[in-house]
């Protein structure tokens, strides 16, 4: 598995769009990054920029991004209301695959030290890469922001962990070099995924959004004696503030006043969203807000976001509307989206927020091919066979090329009977009178697009299992050694082309318990959709068993070719029985 790591520095600017592209540019300068979203604000005047790469290329790009900002932002001058301390004010780096946090924090350590000897920039190291257990927390790092400088720089206990060289008498202010003065510190570390988010509010009070904010954050509020604003602060045995724990695990919170929107927000750093999910804490920020006169019209996503937490929202906020569930990713994301004002403030495109989305290239392949006079065969090229039109799929099929093939469009007719079977779900769960029983039919509906996704799968599956054949006899084979290993890829290509299309074969008759259940069950409307899904069920059934036995014919080991062609005779046998009652049961409603 390639190794793949996201770095999120945030720079101390967001007004300048000439400076941020100088940063921006030098990240790109390097080869093997892949620059994903640059999210200035101008309020706060700071952008938030997200980049992916291997660990050695992302390395590479954040110190000349962050030596770029040293040379382009005067910290001197700068002035936002988010708290900052340097031109690069924050700088993690976070795991996506291939690697551990553990990896990223020695990763971010040695890139700490280098911007500190090469850029002359002073370093904390944070979170997972932290060399003293409360410099795990930001905060702790950037107390007193910038205009702490000096005492940073000079008090032993506040010193960043990397330094670049300073003169000896370290009592005068005069011995902080002028480009340190310019860059400031940067706070560099290793951490899991994080979602920064703010949540508007109806109300210019930095005060009450605030209070708001204190209210769910982890950390809380100081406990005050008598009055719990004007009180004398409650201390323990050891001298320090005793909290009072907000709502909210793994989340730190702040209030401000944007004058870009000219309302106050709940600014929130969401840090385990398996502990606070994003639509939890959207609706606890709600109810503390709601106590306190106040509403929330919106929720800001700074930067991206990972797709699991707008699915797991879109679906929490279809269950408390007692709809479906059971519908395609992106009416699920829409939902989200809606429910939570994502795009209170400026249109929010998944595309562009969603990081899956975003590494997966996501709609960049949506083009269809029906616009295009070339009859080059998909065989060479990348684009997917799911991501067509239904014309340029059939025309893509009808090609003199044998791939795609009987496998390919026997796995689209498997999912078609799942998205029949999950239709009739969706339609009988929104019934008219049928209002309790809509978990019934969307637990039917989720589990027809949990196949429904695993047939489109199959679609493309099946033409690159036969994409493996063919390159497997193109192999070279002038010497011995050449021809064995000839013969064992092709071998090897062989059995895999005779197994994806039993994988098609299973999951298409798991489709029939849905079309079944929906025959039975489902909006007697609908029973003739149900009977369609399960002929199309049939059909892939049947098709793909077809593929299975041409493919284990040409294996040399026929104890195993003729288990694969045993198990694709019982999924036919099963779905030739299933059809036929499914069938029975349709003609008797009809």
């Amino acid at each position: 598995m390639n190794q793949i790591i996201e770095c999120v520095p945030n720079f101390s600017e967001g007004r300048d769009m000439s400076i941020i592209r100088q940063i921006t540019d030098s990240i790109e300068s390097v080869d093997g990054v892949r620059l994903l979203n640059v999210d200035p604000g101008e309020a706060t005047n700071r952008t938030v920029v997200t980049f992916v790469g291997s660990p050695e290329a992302v390395c590479e790009a954040a110190f000349r991004g962050a030596k770029k900002a040293a040379e382009v932002i005067d910290m001197r001058r700068h002035h936002g209301a988010h708290p900052r301390m340097g031109a690069t004010d924050v700088l993690p780096l976070i795991p996506v695959s291939g690697i551990t946090l553990q990896e990223c924090a020695l990763l971010a350590r040695q890139l700490a030290e280098r911007m500190a000897r090469e850029a002359g920039i002073p370093c904390y190291a944070y979170e997972a890469s932290a060399f003293k257990p409360e410099r795990k927390n930001l905060a702790v790092c950037r107390a007193g922001e910038y205009e702490a400088l000096h005492e940073k720089l000079t008090n032993p206990d506040k010193r960043p962990d990397f330094m670049p060289h300073l003169s000896a008498d370290s009592g005068s202010a005069a011995v902080i070099p002028e480009s340190i003065q310019r860059c400031g510190c940067t706070v560099v570390g290793a951490r899991d995924f994080l979602i920064a988010v703010n949540f508007n509010l109806n109300t210019t009070s930095t005060r009450r959004a605030n209070a708001i904010a204190f209210d769910v954050r982890e950390k809380g509020r100081p406990k005050r004696e008598g009055n719990p604003i004007t009180g004398k602060p409650v201390l323990d045995a050891d001298g320090k503030p005793v909290m009072i724990p907000g709502t909210l695990k793994a989340t730190k919170a702040i209030g401000w006043y944007i004058d870009e929107y000219g309302i106050a927000q709940v600014s929130m750093n969401m840090t385990d969203l398996s502990v606070t999910p994003l639509h939890v804490a959207f609706d606890e920020v709600c109810r503390c807000a709601q106590l306190r006169g106040i509403r929330v019209t919106g929720t800001e996503i700074v930067g991206l976001v990972p797709k699991k937490a707008l699915i797991d929202a879109g679906r929490y906020f279809l269950h408390k509307q007692h709809r479906s569930t059971g519908i395609p990713e992106e009416d699920i994301i829409k939902i989200a989206i809606k429910s939570m004002g994502l795009d209170d403030l400026r249109p929010f495109n998944p595309q562009e927020k969603v990081i899956e989305y975003l590494l997966e290239g996501a709609g960049s392949s949506q083009s269809s091919l029906s616009s295009q006079s070339s009859n080059t065969s998909l065989s060479s090229q990348s684009r997917k066979l799911v991501d067509m039109s239904v014309q340029a799929f059939a025309h893509e099929t009808s090609r003199e090329s044998p791939a795609p093939g009987g496998g390919t469009v026997s796995a689209y007719m498997g999912a078609l009977a799942a998205a029949l079977g999950t239709m009739v779900a969706n339609l009988s769960s929104h019934k008219a009178g049928w209002d309790d029983r809509w978990k019934e039919f969307s637990d039917w509906a989720d589990r027809g697009q949990q196949l429904l996704g695993e047939l489109l799968a199959l679609v493309d599956e099946d033409t690159a299992a036969f994409n493996r054949i063919m390159a497997a006899f193109g192999m070279p084979k002038k010497t011995d050694e050449e021809r064995a290993a000839r013969s064992e890829a092709i071998q090897r290509a062989t059995l895999y082309a005779a197994q994806v299309p039993l994988h098609t074969m299973q999951a298409a008759c798991k489709t029939f318990a849905v079309c079944r259940a929906m025959a039975e069950q489902g909006n007697p409307a609908s029973v003739s959709d149900a009977g369609v899904g399960a002929l199309a069920a049939r059909a892939a059934v049947l098709g793909a068993g077809l593929n299975v036995k041409i493919n284990a014919a040409s294996l040399k080991d026929r104890v195993q070719a003729d288990a694969l062609i045993a198990d694709a005779n019982a999924l036919i046998a099963e779905a030739n029985q299933q059809e036929k009652e499914i069938l029975q049961i349709v003609e008797a409603k009809l």
